[in-house]
């Protein structure tokens, strides 16, 4: 499972050096994909192909499924982790988060998010936790 916040940054490559403890969960391939909230996602194998066949079992004759598959797995790209612990996030991708030279890495369970620093710190932090807290009551969920 993936835990824990990093601030990292990404070279004029657009490289970043992927955290050990992730790099040991991952392996040497992992995919990245659009995510929700102007971040993006990373999973390891066995997690991207779970994501993948919830995706393309939706069914196509409904276009918010065909927008979901086009979004995620159009949007996909296997990325390797070099011998320095570096991973190249391509260029689309960066475009699409919107990523900076600074980044944070947000382990959520089955997959990483990589956000822009600035957009965390201004969108994906948990400024007023509250309002969340009581989204997931009238969900059911008490934390």
């Amino acid at each position: 499972m993936f835990k824990g916040e990093y601030s990292h940054t990404i070279d004029t490559k657009g490289r970043m050096i992927m955290p050990s403890k992730y790099r040991e969960l991952l392996g040497d391939v992992f995919t990245i994909t659009r995510g929700f909230d102007k971040c993006l996602m990373a999973f390891d194998q066995a997690g991207w192909e779970n994501f993948e066949q919830k995706i393309r079992s939706l069914p196509v004759s409904k276009p918010s499924a065909r927008k979901a598959q086009r979004y995620f797995i159009g949007g996909s790209q296997d990325v390797e982790i070099d011998k320095q612990g570096r991973a190249l996030i391509p260029a689309v991708l960066r475009e699409h988060a919107g990523l900076g030279k600074e980044i944070v890495l947000m382990g959520v369970g089955n997959y990483i998010e990589i956000w822009d620093k600035a957009t965390w710190e201004s969108e994906g932090c948990f400024d007023d936790f509250s309002t969340v807290a009581q989204e997931l009551d009238e969900l059911g969920i008490e934390l």
